[in-house]
C-alpha cells in the first residue's frame, strides 16, 4: 500500500497494486492544470484507490475530470472513462513516498514546451545557487 494526499493535508489517499503505466504528460493541459511544465501519473484501477476528504472535480474536456483540492489547489487525480474506463491516475508528486512509482515514459512530446529538450543540460543545485 502507497499513501499520499494534497499539499494541505485536508485530501489523503492510499492505493494498492501496481501502476498500469507512470509517465511524465507533457500534453497543454496537464501543464496548464498543474502550472508546470510536465506532470507525472501513475495508472491504477479505480477499486485500489481509497480517498479521505473530498476532492474537487473540474470537467477540463469532454471526456476528462481533473480532482484537486479545495483548500489548498493540489492537483490529486485525472479520470476518465472515455480515455481510461475503470482506471484513474494519480499525479505522483503527491505519494508519500516519491521513489514508488518513477516514469517509465514520457508521453504527449508533441506539446512539449519547447525548450523541454534541453532542459537535461541545465546546471543543478541541491539548493539555491549562491550569487
Amino acid at each position: 500500500m502507497h499513501t499520499g494526499g494534497c499539499h494541505c493535508g485536508a485530501i489523503r489517499y492510499e492505493v494498492t497494486g501496481e501502476a498500469a503505466h507512470s509517465a511524465l504528460c507533457h500534453c497543454s493541459d496537464c501543464r496548464r492544470s498543474a502550472g508546470a511544465p510536465m506532470v507525472g501519473w501513475a495508472l491504477f484501477p479505480e477499486g485500489g484507490v481509497k480517498v479521505s476528504g473530498d476532492p474537487v472535480r473540474y470537467r477540463s474536456s469532454d471526456h476528462v475530470e481533473r480532482h484537486f483540492c479545495g483548500k489548498c489547489g493540489t492537483g490529486l487525480f485525472y479520470s476518465s472513462a472515455t480515455v481510461f474506463p475503470g482506471m484513474i491516475d494519480i499525479q505522483t508528486a503527491t505519494l508519500d513516498d516519491q521513489s514508488a512509482f518513477p516514469p517509465t515514459a514520457h508521453i504527449q512530446m508533441a506539446e512539449a514546451a519547447p525548450w523541454m529538450e534541453g532542459a537535461h543540460k541545465l546546471p543543478k543545485f541541491d539548493r539555491f545557487p549562491e550569487e
